[in-house]
């Protein structure tokens, strides 16, 4: 019986000895390891989103990076962006900077940023960023002449520009209207092709 006691008792010191010295060889790691850079909380997309959306709280996560890599211009967390209006598509993931975004005054007063999908992708390519365009609704009809549903809007961005139109696809244009001109342009679109007319005023 008295063997069996010091042979758990040794048995005991060396795990206990084999504890402490494991644990000594982690806390001198630690005591040697160098401190983590300090890092900067930043907005990144949630999601993938396209040119000419608006972000919401939905589209939005916030990601702490190294200060070191932080690109300039990064929206941190409480950043107003209730008139920022996405320049070009952003991927899941991105850090979001002031210079993905239109400029503040790229949407009047009492205007909203509406992206249009145009079918033909040459037509778009004549637009640039400051031009005044009609909006006409054609249906397959041949009775039936095309509509005007708007007039003189203004182009504020061309997310992707001719790079990303394609035959198949069209390309995306980005106008501001006013909320009732939307409205028409965006029920126009569920059931007729829109097609564009540049007034005589190209703009700025």
């Amino acid at each position: 019986m008295l063997r069996d006691l010091l042979k758990a008792a040794r048995w005991h010191r060396r795990l206990l000895a084999g504890v402490t010295a494991a644990a000594a060889v982690y806390f001198g790691l630690v005591a040697l390891s160098p401190d983590p850079p300090p890092t900067v909380a930043v907005v990144a997309a949630a999601h993938d989103l396209p040119g000419g959306a608006v972000p919401g709280a939905g589209d939005l996560r916030t990601v702490r990076l190294p200060a070191d890599v932080v690109p300039a211009g990064a929206l941190t967390p409480g950043a107003d962006m209730a008139k920022r209006v996405l320049a070009a598509p952003v991927r899941s993931g991105e850090t979001l900077t002031d210079a993905r975004f239109l400029s503040p005054d790229s949407v009047a007063a009492g205007l909203l940023a509406y992206p249009l999908r145009l079918d033909d992708a040459d037509i778009a390519g004549l637009l640039r960023v400051g031009d005044r365009i009609d909006l006409y609704a054609a249906t397959s009809s041949a009775a039936d002449s095309a509509g005007r549903v708007a007039e003189a809007v203004g182009v504020i961005a061309l997310p992707g520009g001719r790079a990303s139109a394609t035959a198949a696809s069209g390309a995306l244009v980005v106008i501001a209207a006013s909320p009732e001109v939307v409205g028409r342009i965006a029920q126009s679109a569920t059931n007729s092709r829109i097609t564009i007319a540049l007034t005589a005023d190209r703009g700025g």
